[in-house]
């Protein structure tokens, strides 16, 4: 029996907290630690430390921020996605925007919350999660009403005529994520494909795919969003450049 059996035999669930924060990781570890039922097995102050604490602790639960160090947020649900690891992931963030929780659902997580959540209201949503279910906002949805949820706000985002909504919102790669993060300290598409050693045409066609999956017209606009949203850290990125007109 390994850990997470041992667990849920004992019906408990197990949570690993993720903020750059030690403030407020402590304090939601001994707000969760009130309850009999949740108990907190680790906390990671960055996305790398958070998929290697997953993979060894095997929370049930991530309670997750998307502003971090190194790798963001949605960078870590999806990889989390991607090893099938059986976790549900739990966003609690500062980032409250429409397309911002359309882009963290799809990414992987179950749940989409403001940190100015009510204790009561987050340990209920842990639970939740923990038992299969999708909550975003006062929705409580199973699987199958959270695909309906899915592609109709995506399909309301894009419109009803585009050739094909699910083309927007699907999660950046992490090569993806990478080359916005180099937009957003305004190289160029020439000096882009210097830094990662890879053809200036391969950069071309990553800000191509970029530029669709956030539905937005140009690299501007895609810096704008990635700040705006907390997928890059400000003062990670160079504040000497700007992001406009290098291509």
């Amino acid at each position: 029996m390994n850990n997470r059996e041992e667990r849920r035999s004992r019906k408990v669930i197990s949570v690993l907290i993720v903020d750059d924060h030690p403030l407020f990781r402590d304090g939601l570890h001994k707000t969760l630690e009130l309850e009999d039922d949740i108990e907190v097995i680790g906390q990671s102050q960055d996305g790398e430390g958070a998929l290697a604490a997953a993979r060894n602790l095997q929370p049930d639960v991530v309670v997750l921020d998307i502003n971090l160090p190194g790798i963001n947020g949605l960078q870590v649900a999806r990889q989390l996605k991607a090893d099938r690891a059986g976790v549900s992931v739990v966003v609690l963030t500062a980032y409250h925007d429409n397309q911002q929780v359309v882009h963290a659902m799809r990414a992987g997580a179950s749940a989409y919350c403001a940190k100015d959540i009510v204790p009561d209201d987050l340990v209920a949503i842990i639970r939740d999660v923990a038992d299969g279910f999708y909550i975003v906002h006062d929705s409580r949805m199973d699987e199958r009403e959270f695909e309906s949820w899915i592609s109709g706000r995506v399909e309301a985002m894009t419109g009803p005529y585009t050739t094909d909504p699910e083309e927007h919102f699907i999660p950046l790669s992490p090569r993806e994520m990478e080359i916005l993060q180099f937009v957003v300290r305004g190289l160029s598409n020439k000096e882009i494909a210097s830094e990662l050693q890879i053809s200036h045409q391969t950069v071309k066609n990553h800000m191509t795919a970029i530029l669709k999956k956030l539905n937005v017209q140009d690299r501007t606009q895609a810096a704008v969003t990635a700040l705006r949203s907390g997928w890059v850290r400000i003062h990670d990125t160079d504040t000497n450049n700007s992001a406009v007109g290098k291509v």
